[in-house]
């Protein structure tokens, strides 16, 4: 047998490593708990209602009061959804490595609010915006200044680094409060402090949920109903009861602080790799090189991404590791465990590619709108679904799914079989990108449709025609479906990188699906331009126009029906290759093929 050499630390290094222990200055009788925890879930589900409710609107408020055309309007709320996702990458470095969560949270709320306030006075000032815009259009001789156009982006840009700053941190800073009191209370119980922590979990997504759906529904009623002035106050008020309703609790908050960066060890790892990438490896099967590993953790690292393997080789014991079996230089030589986690997230990023093309199409949120303006949108003579609030469909097919889906049919199949059964992680992303696709098909047949109509009535000249289609009807198929896709894909997205990353990287993991929805934003943005540029040259109208109903929206949805298409098979190849999922339970419908 050959014998394999290995250097390993102690156990003190080996916590230290693994999960780092954050000091904590406090009293330790009057710091965290449950009590905690309401004003931490109020404060996102307050952000969440404001800059969820201004979003819906923000297409026909751009190219009404500002004078943009529809596909300039989409690009900007594309760029400002990405923003808006990619932040809390940036938030959760900052805040884990210099500022803190407390800090994070703070300075995330009080940005967001300065930059709803400044947005709400772009209502009252008439200098902000341009002042011969009717309820229809702006005239082009008229359109927004660049110095009124920066004034808005800035208020985007704000609202996007207030929003990275809360949701970068909300989650984690609600389970410091949680770990730190059982910890204080010698509570060893693992069982009770998971339970807790899932219950934490249950109601900050439950309301954060129930916020967009009052933001789609409410408050994009009262912009409907009552004007830009109040439809942008009411937003910048709730976002003071999300200031509020944080620092309230201010005092009874355990606040950690900042700690390094699990970032610093994945630079780590490539550093070392290239400064040590004249070293010739072993071939595979023979044990003849020492590594430096962890006590207690894997000996010597995986032959998948051999390259990597090189960060964590020993050249001499003397040189490269202290007396105490420390690493004398983490930039030159990493544990065999700092080099796996660096291995595992690179292989789910192919994986990570397909949600992020889902996100392209979960993100198509302005011309939806558009489409349902030119809709009758009655469902009594006395009642109009505000055009804005027709996603509110998709997150109500997304709960019934989630519901009837964990709390019907896995709960029936098992009885009928006898045990626990359930879909693989992986088939409920795939079915969910097919459903994704199944929801652009229906949307480009409904566009065709009501296009044709439009032309019939007259309208081809009027965007703001009402053809007599009711939008309830003829719209639900496309959102339900995509509410499907969102309940099925998007929250396995979310369970697969939480179930095949280590805990080491859980907020890497949380941040994953954030970041895949802000690139989605930006593949759409590029997308639309490239579509509206070369549809509309041989002074052709533009797919994207306008004029809804000069254009072809339903070209622009089978297109995006088609990449969807080609994704759900990127997938399946993905899906084969990646392997089986190491942490999922193994009885599900296939086995997780």
């Amino acid at each position: 047998m050959e014998s394999h050499q290995v250097v390993s630390v102690d156990e003190k290094e080996e916590i230290s490593m693994e999960e780092p222990l954050i000091l904590i200055k406090r009293n330790p009788d009057s710091k965290g708990g449950v009590r905690t925890l309401p004003f931490i879930i109020a404060n996102e589900a307050f952000e969440r209602l404001a800059s969820q409710g201004i979003q819906p609107n923000m297409v026909i408020y751009l190219t009404k009061q500002y004078g943009l055309s529809a596909a300039e309007a989409a690009n900007v709320l594309f760029l400002w959804s990405a923003a808006t996702d990619f932040f809390p990458i940036v938030g959760a470095f900052m805040a884990d490595s210099y500022v803190g969560r407390f800090r994070m949270i703070a300075f995330g709320s009080l940005v967001s609010l300065l930059g709803m306030v400044l947005l709400w006075l772009t209502t009252i000032i008439p200098q902000a915006r341009p002042t011969t815009c009717n309820q229809f259009m702006c005239s082009s001789e008229y359109s927004a200044t660049k110095s009124q156009l920066l004034y808005l982006y800035s208020c985007f840009g704000l609202m996007s680094i207030g929003a990275g700053g809360i949701r970068s941190s909300s989650i984690a800073f609600g389970a410091d409060q949680i770990i730190d009191q059982k910890r204080r209370n010698n509570n060893d119980s693992n069982n009770n402090n998971a339970g807790t922590l899932r219950t934490f979990f249950s109601w900050y997504y439950v309301s954060t949920t129930v916020s967009v759906l009052g933001a789609v529904s409410c408050v994009v009623y009262v912009q409907n109903n009552w004007g830009w002035k109040v439809g942008f106050g009411v937003p910048a008020l709730l976002m003071l009861f999300s200031a509020i309703s944080f620092f309230l609790a201010s005092p009874f908050y355990v606040i950690p602080k900042a700690n390094k960066s699990l970032l610093t060890g994945f630079a780590q790892v490539l550093v070392a790799t290239y400064k040590n990438r004249d070293i010739s490896l072993s071939p595979c099967g023979t044990n003849e090189l020492m590594y430096y590993h962890i006590k207690g953790s894997m000996p010597k690292p995986s032959e998948k991404l051999r390259f990597l393997n090189k960060a964590c080789i020993i050249r001499n014991p003397q040189q490269d590791l202290t007396q105490d079996g420390r690493a004398s230089d983490p930039w030159s030589i990493c544990a065999v465990n700092q080099v796996e986690e660096l291995k595992v997230l690179i292989k789910a990023i192919p994986i990570w590619l397909a949600g992020v093309f889902l996100a392209v199409v979960v993100n198509q949120s302005s011309f939806p709108v558009l489409q349902a303006t030119s809709m009758n949108r009655h469902i009594t003579s006395n009642f109009e679904v505000p055009a804005g609030s027709f996603s509110v469909f998709s997150m109500i097919s997304m709960i019934l799914c989630i519901v009837l889906y964990d709390r019907i049919i896995i709960p029936v199949l098992s009885k009928i079989k006898g045990k626990t059964v359930s879909l693989s992680l992986k088939n409920r992303m795939g079915i969910g990108i097919f459903f994704s696709c199944m929801s652009m098909s229906a949307a480009a047949v409904v566009e065709c449709i009501r296009r044709e109509m439009a032309i019939k009535q007259g309208f081809s000249e009027n965007p703001q025609g009402v053809v007599s289609m009711s939008a309830v009807l003829w719209l639900l198929p496309q959102n339900m479906l995509l509410g499907l896709a969102l309940g099925l894909s998007s929250i396995s997205q979310i369970e697969f990188f939480y179930s095949e990353l280590p805990k080491t990287m859980s907020s890497i993991a949380s941040s994953l699906f954030l970041l895949g929805m802000s690139v989605g934003d930006l593949i759409a943005s590029l997308i639309m331009s490239t579509v509206d540029d070369i549809s509309k040259r041989g002074n052709q109208e533009s797919w994207v126009s306008s004029n809804i109903n000069k254009g072809h929206y339903d070209y622009y949805c089978w297109l995006l029906a088609g990449l969807s298409f080609f994704n759900f098979v990127y997938f399946i190849v993905c899906s084969k290759a990646y392997g089986p999922c190491q942490r999922e339970g193994s009885e599900n419908f296939d086995g997780d093929q």
